[in-house]
């Protein structure tokens, strides 16, 4: 079954202001609502609130980085939100990316394929409830133990760019996280990672009929995201590499302005979902249609009632 997800907080709304929304989005359709983690809210306190507000939906961090927090402390951090909402809370976790890890939080990010997968085995362990002592490839733990190990324990997705981390998450995972795709890009995706595993996705949406003003904040996105090492290589291996290297050469070029202004409107488009509510939720319907599991709503913000637009965008019925 298809879901329908949206990314909390929403931009400028007070934490606690989301309340009267969130009760309301079982009944509009939405199913998930997922937290990010870069500089803004931390991942678990909106959702340790919706789990409260809407006890209908589920909860899912997209993502928590693999680094910033050692690897008791996670599990700690996971299992207490498990037990807040047993059963509907998605542990998604990843490599996340140097500027956040080193640059904002003091820790080396080395062998990103590795410490993710090391992550996800003890995890495995330590969510179970088990005393853990393992030398890993990445880091050793020694006698952890949950005290408070939630029953169920909370499900595991990863995530995953490119084909190997993809095939890891099939292989390991109970799903794959996925962004800056658009929706023909699904089925590449989809043929890696298989026809059943959840493949989740955070997309764009930015609803408004200004398509200059779109595409301006749309093309900032870009050259702020795909200029990171891992998202430049995942949009070659979609086939966006020439379509991009204009950005890239002028963003290494320390030409910031050029960096954006070179973003074809082809490329925006399709990553920046834009025009009515109406066709918006068409669009992101149209990632649906093409074999994504979970849509991730993230409303960009336009100057409109934000609480109107997400109402708008919930799926048709």
């Amino acid at each position: 079954m298809s879901r329908w997800g949206l990314t909390i907080p929403l931009t400028g709304v007070p934490l606690v202001e989301h309340r009267a929304l969130i009760e309301e989005l079982p009944d509009l359709g939405y199913t998930d609502v997922w937290s990010a983690e870069t500089a803004g809210t931390d991942a678990f306190t909106p959702l340790a609130l919706a789990s409260q507000w809407a006890p209908q939906l589920r909860l899912g961090t997209a993502i928590v980085p693999v680094y910033t927090r050692g690897p008791g402390l996670l599990a700690m951090s996971a299992s207490t939100l498990a037990e807040l909402a047993p059963g509907r809370f998605v542990l998604g976790i990843g490599a996340s990316s140097p500027v956040i890890v080193e640059g904002w939080n003091a820790a080396e990010f080395s062998e990103p394929y590795q410490r993710t997968r090391d992550t996800l085995r003890f995890l495995r362990s330590a969510l179970a409830g088990e005393k853990v002592t393992e030398e890993y490839e990445t880091f050793s733990v020694s006698k952890f133990r949950l005290e408070r190990a939630a029953d169920p324990a909370p499900s595991i997705m990863l995530a995953a760019l490119r084909p190997g981390m993809l095939r890891f998450a099939a292989e390991e995972a109970d799903g794959a996280i996925t962004n800056w795709l658009a929706a023909s890009d699904v089925p590449k995706v989809r043929e890696v990672v298989g026809p059943d595993l959840e493949l989740a996705a955070r997309i764009f949406v930015c609803p408004t009929e200004d398509a200059a003003a779109a595409r301006g904040l749309g093309r900032m996105l870009i050259s702020s995201y795909l200029t990171v090492p891992a998202y430049a290589a995942f949009h070659d291996w979609l086939g966006r590499g020439d379509q991009l290297r204009p950005m890239h050469e002028a963003w290494a070029a320390g030409e910031r302005k050029k960096a954006n202004e070179v973003i074809p409107d082809e490329v925006v488009d399709s990553l920046v979902l834009h025009g009515s509510v109406e066709s918006c939720r068409e669009q992101i319907q149209s990632y649906v249609d093409n074999g994504l599991t979970t849509p991730v709503l993230a409303v960009l913000p336009t100057g409109g009632d934000v609480f109107e637009q997400v109402r708008g965008l919930a799926p048709a019925r």
